[in-house]
């Protein structure tokens, strides 16, 4: 083939399904399914990934996604959110978040919600496509950066910067503040 009859390479295209186990969303964020498919895109683009490819993201409570927690990591407590890569190549997954508990994360941390929600639904996205920060301090700095990268072009303020007069709790042994306790588990 020459330059001249190549194809063109295929532009990112990610579709995202919106799914709604909890109604309180919808009160809660109304833009939340917006938002979702517009961090899902970013992180997907973000990733620098190709093809067309598509995803769920599933709006629950801290309920439902205590049960998917205790089953499937065995901890036996709600999480923000949970990702369920699907390990095929055209449908990457699911991501789960708990209402409750991302809008507690929210306060506790001084966020907007929707900033957090669109942070943790970037967040599970690059799960979904092989990123993870429980394999190592470098494989998490390496997503935490990539994390940093893509909500500052969506215009969301670095999630990972403490506000040092708000957490107290926040401390490590010798007293420093370590803002690795508010990476996401």
């Amino acid at each position: 083939m020459t330059p001249a009859t190549r194809k063109p390479k295929a532009k990112p295209s990610l579709r995202c399904t919106v799914v709604v186990l909890d109604e309180a969303w919808l009160e809660a964020l109304p833009e939340a399914e917006r938002l979702a498919k517009r961090a899902t895109r970013a992180a997907f683009a973000g990733a620098r990934r190709r093809g067309r490819r598509s995803l769920n993201v599933a709006l629950d409570d801290d309920k439902g996604v205590r049960v998917l927690n205790a089953r499937d990591r065995k901890k036996d407590k709600p999480t923000n959110v949970l990702s369920y890569p699907s390990g095929a190549r055209d449908f990457l997954g699911d991501v789960v978040l708990a209402r409750q508990t991302v809008w507690r994360e929210a306060r506790e941390q001084r966020k907007s919600p929707a900033d957090h929600f669109t942070h943790l639904v970037v967040h599970g996205t690059l799960h979904l496509l092989g990123y993870d920060h429980e394999t190592g301090e470098s494989d998490a700095e390496r997503m935490e950066a990539l994390e940093r990268r893509i909500l500052a072009k969506l215009g969301i303020a670095d999630p990972y910067a403490l506000d040092w007069q708000t957490v107290e709790k926040v401390r490590s042994p010798v007293g420093k503040r370590n803002n690795r306790n508010n990476r996401n588990k």
